[in-house]
């Protein structure tokens, strides 16, 4: 196999996304439950987006697709990257406001979905509460929002690459 990433199989490329998003959720997790930083609700939401693009990269790894379904696949993993992109986003916006004193904190996720109707835990979550403001992790001066922003990027790109290239 060549050592140019772009020139890959396509399954190749997809099992490797695949591979990379249950790596960022696995460390998710790791963050959580052995270091004990308990994500906000916009944290639970980039997950759900990394879960999704996961989801079509194993599909597309395993299938093997043609030209029209390559190109399927591309799209469903950019419409999760997408959505990822724009929660992370809004999640970097909310962290770089300047602290409001009477924001106290919302209650947590668990406690929102026993309590309260969807909509009304959307509403919660966008609204960019006190917990999604405060920056408990960074690496090389970045908060966990804006390295997930990379990855989606990241991402994305390579699903559309590997998805739209042509073959010979």
């Amino acid at each position: 196999m060549t050592p140019n990433p772009i020139a890959w199989p396509f399954r190749v490329q997809y099992l490797l996304g695949f591979l990379v998003c249950i790596g960022l959720l696995a460390y998710a997790l790791y963050e959580q439950g052995v270091l004990g930083v308990e994500p906000c609700p916009l944290c639970i939401f980039q997950r759900i987006a990394f879960m999704f693009m996961a989801l079509f990269f194993l599909i597309g790894a395993i299938h093997g697709p043609g030209a029209a379904g390559r190109r399927a696949y591309a799209l469903f993993v950019l419409l999760g990257g997408a959505a990822g992109i724009g929660i992370a986003s809004y999640h970097i916006w909310v962290q770089h406001q300047p602290p409001d004193p009477l924001a106290g904190c919302a209650p947590g996720w668990s406690y929102m979905i026993d309590n309260f109707p969807i909509s009304k835990v959307l509403k919660m979550v966008f609204s960019g509460h006190a917990d999604c403001a405060v920056i408990n992790w960074t690496w090389l001066g970045f908060s966990m929002p804006e390295w997930t922003l990379v990855a989606f990027v990241l991402l994305s790109v390579g699903a559309v690459v590997a998805g739209f290239r042509s073959r010979r």
